[in-house]
């Protein structure tokens, strides 16, 4: 009987413990792509003894014996999170994937790496973190997010093309522009007829990560592409799991960000009269800059599907962008669409990769430099309309702008087609041989026209201007990579062989004289009776490389990586076909030592060294071949005909237009790199510090022979000994804490100095900014001079205005005479540092980030203050700015020339972009069956500038290019930047 009682005793003890247990069940899944995780591990705070982990699909099962209690979730690359439990449930955590985490896969050239593997310098920014708002290309995207990348757009116009800089201008004739990768293509940065940027057509939704390549070890795989950068993009691919489908929708306001301070009409009025000049009076009040531009609307739709098995994977989008301009007439419609497949068979050996796109873009771009001289330089008292109806002529016989915008039409019409198909397969135990062959196709037409329009004072013939370019860029590679892994050290070899062949070819005719009837020109052509002028031209290209590289890892810590490549191209002659270009990187993962195995403020030290050589191949086709014309003038004929009265009965003779060059050579640069990788606390703060120097030779120019007797006027040739060197410092941090499991912020920032020097230039000046305008066409603003930076501007200083009221300027070599040689380097166009930083917040379902960027050191010529801010224009009824009236005793007739007078600072900080967001719980509203996630967002763009220039906007550049030579920091007339509202919706199914 007594055991019976015991037993009873221990049967209803068991009983009770069991019903006193608690259940916590759930699953994991990430917070990139919502997909599960597996082995998460999960222990009970204050008691790691028990616990759990994931299995595959991301669930978790616990029995618990407290009914309270907290949970700690923690994987290898991802935030550890805790999550409190009371009593049975069903819990769904989402894990932060770490940034700095050292299994990042880095995308490198022909390959991938895991961050902690990487020896170059190279930056990569994901989706997530990329600039928010109105984007139409991936320099918008990247824009501030690296350092020793300074991204500046041309102008305000939707698309503008943009100057991607790298590690400084490396380059006169070659330009700054970066060799771009996408989906492992390499574009040709050939010009394919659009005027905006060419990089408008890859939809930014698309874009998966972008890295950047910065330095020779990373980027000499790339070759005689690489001098000036390797920028490459990766779009979205399909993952494992269950469908994804996205939508997303988005709509902007934009106007006018900043205004030039005119003279309103009662200031107009008063001053013309100051002046003693001659005063029209409309008797309006107009605001020209407001009447001349719009609250400007863009919308955008885009939509995905995405998924996969084991074996295969799909992603698939569909998007509409329409961006308006702030100037009427300036729109672009982008029609994109995209397909990535892969596919794995014969047992996973061989793997098929597919990535298409194709996009249709439509751009209308005003005469925008005709628009904005006209918003700040027409008279205040005129008013566009009278009675109602548009007035033809204003004040000064100036023809009504409406009226004028009206009648100009720049109509660009691209379609274009990117593919590429990528079989792998595995021959043996860690050989792999790739394919890759893809084509980029283009076809553009543009019209530029004129309707026809008169005026009892004013006739304007209508004309078009009608050219269709055509681009094909097809790529074969073959490559062969062997994977070998020891108990300590691991190598991979890379051999590769790749052909691509560009072609270019335009056809072009101007028409003229067209009837008024109705009908535009470009679609009337027949009935032109002005004569044609046509022209053509057709261009093919070919370049072959051999190339390969060698990754060596020994025990996790020391690393090697060696790269050669020869690439052959035809844009070169036959004595200098191939360029070769080495590279070596050393890495030393310093937080493996055994001396720091056990630290726990220092999570990862890495310090990395690198040497190596990138060329530049982007120059005019054909330099390397003589070049033919015909003529009959001077003595490039001869009498034959001996009844020959003048030079008509001469026959034509064949001349040299250009000579044959057979030993161009490409330019080098050569680039050294020491880098410091690092995170502390527990991987909360990170961050990498990077010097490097970089000098570039071999400078190819176009310049004047010093023959007297060469028959041509100009040749190409490398310059002997002339340098172009970029030496600086590169610093990003970033620094995270998720404070609890509803609070978390990070912030950060980059900062990049760089010094740019031309050294042994033979040239007293090579010009590369030119003023226009009456009187002033063709005068040098900026330019090369040796032992200068590259854009120094180069200009007479000026010290204010004489007793006679005319300009007076510095006697800069103390010879009594103020000439030309009295010019003098008073600043340069390129930036001394550039920097940017960010601030992101995150409570419960809301999230709010700040993105700022800056430059400084720079200086900016304002020569649309030269051109219409003048006391002359004043006088003469044209409005200007207080800088007319600055000093009382100018005389109306002084000259606006080039000087110091128009130089401004061109610093800035300007937030870039700032977000507010909410993700709207589905189940909350009743969609939790149909809908995964839903996001509501606001960005602002643009939101302001603080900054001492005078004009629109410091970060601009639409100067006038010399010989070929890119310039840099001229503000002529610049299309205004505007300010932007988007509202967001996304929607998961």
């Amino acid at each position: 009987m007594k055991n019976f009682y015991l037993l009873l005793i221990l049967v209803f003890g068991c009983i009770a413990y069991t019903g006193a247990q608690v259940k916590v069940t759930g699953s994991v899944v990430s917070n990139t792509d919502n997909l599960p995780i597996p082995n998460v591990s999960i222990t009970v705070k204050g008691n790691n003894s028990k616990g759990t982990a994931t299995d595959f699909d991301g669930n978790f099962k616990l029995s618990l014996n407290n009914q309270t209690g907290t949970l700690v979730f923690s994987s290898l690359g991802y935030e550890t999170k805790e999550m409190a439990f009371n009593g049975n449930q069903v819990l769904k955590v989402t894990l932060k994937e770490t940034s700095s985490s050292l299994d990042e896969i880095v995308i490198v050239g022909y390959g991938s790496q895991k961050r902690s593997d990487v020896t170059g310098a190279i930056s990569s920014v994901k989706s997530e973190n990329f600039n928010k708002g109105v984007v139409a290309n991936a320099g918008q995207l990247l824009q501030g997010k690296v350092a020793g990348v300074n991204v500046s757009s041309n102008s305000g116009e939707p698309g503008a093309t943009q100057d991607v800089i790298i590690r400084g201008v490396g380059s006169l004739r070659s330009g700054t522009t970066p060799l771009y990768i996408v989906d492992g293509f390499a574009l040709d940065n050939t010009n394919n007829g659009v005027a905006s940027n060419p990089l408008n057509f890859i939809n930014p939704q698309d874009i998966e990560s972008i890295e950047v390549l910065k330095d020779a070890s990373s980027a000499a795989i790339y070759g005689s592409r690489a001098a000036n950068g390797v920028i490459v993009i990766t779009t979205k691919k399909g993952k494992k799991g269950k469908t994804k489908i996205n939508l997303t929708l988005s709509s902007g306001y934009a106007t006018i960000a900043n205004k030039i301070a005119v003279f309103s009409a009662d200031e107009f009025r008063a001053n013309v009269n100051a002046v003693n000049g001659t005063l029209v009076d409309g008797g309006g009040a107009t605001d020209w800059q407001k009447e001349l531009t719009r609250a400007a609307i863009s919308n955008n739709i885009n939509f995905s599907m995405s998924g996969g098995t084991e074996n295969s994977s799909y992603a698939a989008s569909i998007g509409l962008d329409d961006q308006e301009g702030i100037l009427r007439n300036s729109n672009l419609k982008r029609y994109s669409g995209r397909l990535n497949l892969s596919q794995k068979a014969i047992n996973d050996k061989l793997n098929v990769t597919f990535n298409l796109t194709a996009t249709k873009l439509d751009n209308t771009r005003p005469n925008s430099n005709a628009v904005v001289g006209n918003m700040l330089s027409l008279n205040p008292t005129d008013t566009p309309y009278e009675n109602g109806t548009l007035k033809g002529n204003l004040s000064n016989d100036i023809l009504n702008p409406f009226i004028a915008e009206s009648l100009y039409g720049d109509f660009t019409n691209n379609n274009r087609i990117l593919a590429n198909i990528a079989p792998s397969y595995k021959i043996t135990k860690g050989l792999t041989y790739k394919l890759n062959m893809g084509v980029d196709y283009s076809i553009t037409e543009r019209d530029v026209q004129n309707l026809p329009y008169a005026t009892e004072t004013n006739t304007t013939l209508g004309s078009v201007n009608t050219a269709t370019t055509k681009n094909s860029n097809t790529l074969v590679e073959n490559t062969l990579t062997y994977n070998l892994y020891g108990d300590k050290s691991s190598f991979t070899f890379l051999a590769g062989h790749t052909y691509q062949q560009t072609e270019v070819s335009q056809k072009q005719f101007f028409l003229e004289g067209f009837p008024d009837n109705g009908v535009e020109p470009r679609y009337q052509l027949e009935t032109a009776n002005q004569q044609t002028t046509q022209s053509a031209f057709a261009t093919k290209n070919e370049l072959q490389s051999f190339f390969g590289r060698l990754n060596y890892t020994y025990d996790n810590k020391y690393l090697v990586t060696a790269t050669m490549r020869a690439d052959g191209s035809s844009k070169f002659g036959k004595n200098n076909r191939y360029g070769y270009f080495p590279s070596v990187a050393l890495g030393w993962n310093i937080s493996n030592e055994n001396f720091l195995a056990n630290s726990t403020a220092i999570n990862n030290l890495k310090l990395r060294a690198s040497w190596g050589q990138t060329g530049s191949q982007e120059i005019p086709s054909k330099i390397t071949k003589a070049s033919y014309t015909e003529s009959n003038s001077n003595n490039d004929t001869y009498p034959l005909d001996s009844g020959a009265t003048d030079l008509s009965g001469y026959p034509y003779g064949s001349i040299f237009t250009r000579l044959a060059n057979p030993n161009i050579q490409w330019e080098v640069a050569t680039q050294t790199n020491i880098g410091l990788d690092f995170s502390l606390l527990n991987y909360k703060l990170t961050g990498t510090i990077d010097y490097f120097n970089k000098v570039t030779d071999n400078i190819l120019l176009e310049v004047a022979p010093t023959d007297p007797i060469v028959p041509v006027s100009t040749y190409w040739t490398n310059i002997p000994n002339m340098e172009i060197e970029n030496n600086g410092v590169e610093i990003a941090l970033d620094y995270k804490d998720y404070v609890n499991d509803r609070f978390s912020y990070n912030f950060g920032g980059n900062i990049s100095f760089t010094k740019n020097t031309v050294n042994n230039s033979p040239y007293k000046i090579l010009t590369t900014g030119a003023a226009r305008g009456a009187g002033q066409t063709g005068a040098t603003i900026n330019g090369v001079l040796n032992g200068e930076s590259i854009g120094a501007f180069y200009m007479q200083e000026f010290t204010g205005i004489g007793a006679d009221g005319l300009n007076q300027f510095k006697d800069s070599n103390n010879d009594g005479e103020i000439l030309d040689d009295d010019r003098t380097v008073v600043g340069n166009a390129l930036p001394d540092y550039v920097y940017a930083f960010y601030l992101n917040f995150t409570y419960k379902n809301f999230d709010l980030g700040f993105n700022f960027n800056g430059a400084g050191g720079n200086k900016i010529y304002n020569h649309v203050a030269m051109s219409s801010f003048n006391k002359g224009n004043l006088a003469n009824s044209f409005n200007t700015t207080n800088r007319a009236v600055e000093f009382l005793n100018e005389a109306a007739t002084n000259s606006n020339l080039v000087s110091t007078r128009y130089l401004e600072n061109g610093s800035f900080l300007r937030l870039n972009n700032a977000t507010i967001g909410y993700n709207l719980s589905p189940e909350s509203i009743g969609f939790g069956e149909s809908i995964k996630n839903l996001r509501l967002s606001v960005t602002g763009q643009n939101l302001f500038v603080i900054t001492d220039y005078s004009g629109f906007d410091p970060e601009i550049n639409t100067g006038s290019p010399l010989g070929g030579i890119q310039t840099f920091g001229i503000d002529y007339f610049s299309y205004p930047k505007s300010k932007t509202i988007l509202l967001s919706l996304n929607v998961e199914f």
